[in-house]
Formats: structure tokens, C-alpha cells, sequence
């Protein structure tokens, strides 16, 4: 049960992260995001809580790998991350700021590759685990550079 719990609790974080930035965006998914200009290979509204709960999964994971063998070093990368990723929301859609989410996702993008690059020598697994993160968060970031541009 403890192994268990060593992946359980930090995914369940992850989640409720999720869940509370999710507030941040209600409104503005129905009153403002719809209106804007967004590039033709944006994904339906529906598709991003099925990946972000993949992607929370995945998180939840790496760092349940890292506790489990005891390294610590990451921690504070890995709550940034977390914290970025949370920032993000209120930034871009409850500022309605499209430049403001820019700043904050690039940071996660760098936050990101840095966790992946250093995790590897000490678990492949919790390294591995966060490149499909990554790949969603950067191609996140085009489309807020895309609103950001055209809007």
C-alpha cells in the first residue's frame, strides 16, 4: 500500500491542481476563448480534459518513481512544473491575457525540458514518462503565441 500511495497521492495532486485552475477558466471558455483567433490545428474543447488527465497521470507517475526510490533532488522541479502549470490558467484565460499565458508557458517549457534532461540519469522512467507532457505543453504554447499574434 505504501508503494501505491508514493504514485496515488502526487497524481491526486495533480488533479485537484487541475481541477482548481479549471475555475479560472469557466467563464471565459464560454464568453471570451470562443472569439478568438486560433490556428486551424487547435483541438476541440472536449479533447483537453482527456489529455490533461493523461498528462496528470503521467506527472503523477514520474514523481511517484522519484519518491519511490528516494530522489528528492527533483521535488522542487517537479512543483514548479506543477505551479506553472496551475499559473497558466489564471494568466491566459482568467486575465484574458493572452501575452501574461505566454510568459508563464514558456517558463513551463523550459521547467519541462530541464526535469526531463535531469530526472534521466536517475529514473529513465520518471524522465520518459514527462516527454508527452512536454510535447503537449509545447504545442500549447504555439497555440497561445498563435492567439497572442492574431489577437
Amino acid at each position: 500500500m505504501k508503494r501505491f500511495s508514493r504514485y496515488l497521492l502526487p497524481t491526486l495532486l495533480c488533479f485537484v491542481v487541475g481541477w482548481i485552475a479549471s475555475i479560472f477558466q469557466s467563464d471565459a471558455l464560454v464568453e471570451w476563448y470562443p472569439y478568438l483567433v486560433k490556428p486551424s490545428a487547435t483541438p476541440h474543447n472536449t479533447l483537453f480534459p482527456i489529455v490533461w488527465s493523461l498528462l496528470y497521470i503521467c506527472a503523477g507517475l514520474s514523481y511517484g518513481r522519484l519518491w519511490e526510490i528516494g530522489e528528492a533532488r527533483f521535488v522542487g522541479l517537479w512543483f514548479l512544473i506543477l505551479g506553472l502549470n496551475f499559473l497558466w490558467s489564471p494568466m491566459f484565460f482568467y486575465m484574458q491575457s493572452p501575452i501574461s499565458g505566454l510568459a508563464v508557458i514558456l517558463l513551463l517549457d523550459i521547467a519541462l525540458l530541464s526535469y526531463i534532461i535531469l530526472t534521466y540519469r536517475s529514473s529513465r522512467f520518471a524522465s520518459i514518462v514527462m516527454i508527452p507532457y512536454f510535447v503537449w505543453v509545447c504545442f500549447a504554447t504555439y497555440i497561445n503565441f498563435y492567439v497572442w499574434l492574431f489577437n
